[in-house]
């Protein structure tokens, strides 16, 4: 195997590259997609469901949130499980043997081969597209906000995450928590830096399309069962849409 096959989707797909405004929108866990040569990395069909495979309801935030702000949207073609974009490359959770609780039977003891093959094929596409276009932005002086879009379980190995979303940041604490201010309405439970913290070992957006540029890059956490159809979709789609607007 040297290269995508014919029938498979591309490694990312671009929506609005060329919009006007100054967020840069990435899903890299858009899709649950395995080619079928894999056999399903082993796995029975319902697990490819599951939060392990993708991040439920983000392709769709994303899409509406592009439209929204006019801003461009990178996502990911291929399922996390055969490597994860936003991982750095060699760390456990890249191409993991386990996820949650989950044993992955395709990816156990896989030679430096196919590690490679998987970057190649699935991983560096999204990573040069997304910095080629950051690239570009930078030469021509546009303003640049880099904004991850993700979604959690409601429930990680039996202990309920009371959020409905979350605001990650590191260095962009001063435009996270401004976001945390937008986004707060009466109900709705937010927190900074939960349900997960950015780390260089487990993050490759914010620390690297981000931080190395001294960039403003935040990723917004949403619980799935808020965005399980087209209507939770959206509607935190337009939420999301309001509270970046309003900080431009």
């Amino acid at each position: 195997m040297t290269e995508i096959e014919e029938a498979d989707p591309p490694a990312v797909t671009v929506v609005n590259e060329t919009g006007s405004s100054p967020y840069v929108l990435l899903c890299e866990h858009a899709s649950r997609y395995i080619p079928a040569r894999y056999a399903k990395l082993g796995l029975p069909d319902k697990e490819l469901t599951r939060h392990i495979a993708w991040d439920i309801g983000a392709a769709g935030i994303g899409q509406g949130l592009s439209k929204a702000l006019d801003a461009p949207l990178f996502m990911s073609g291929y399922s996390r499980l055969l490597i994860d974009c936003n991982r750095p490359l060699g760390v456990p959770s890249s191409i993991p043997e386990i996820s949650e609780s989950t044993l992955i039977p395709g990816n156990v003891g896989l030679d430096d081969a196919e590690r490679k093959y998987r970057a190649d094929a699935f991983y560096w596409p999204f990573q040069r597209a997304v910095r080629a276009h950051i690239d570009q932005r930078i030469e021509i002086g546009r303003p640049t906000i880099i904004f991850g879009v993700h979604t959690f379980t409601p429930i990680y190995k039996g202990y309920v995450r009371p959020w409905h979303a979350g605001v990650l940041y590191r260095r962009s604490a001063v435009f996270g928590e401004r976001l945390l201010a937008e986004l707060a309405e009466p109900g709705l439970t937010l927190a900074a830096n939960e349900p997960y913290k950015i780390e260089d070992d487990h993050d490759q957006t914010v620390p690297v399309h981000g931080e190395k540029r001294g960039l403003d890059a935040v990723l917004i956490e949403v619980r799935q069962d808020l965005v399980g159809d087209e209507m939770g979709e959206a509607a935190w789609a337009a939420r999301l849409a309001q509270a970046l607007e309003a900080l431009i």
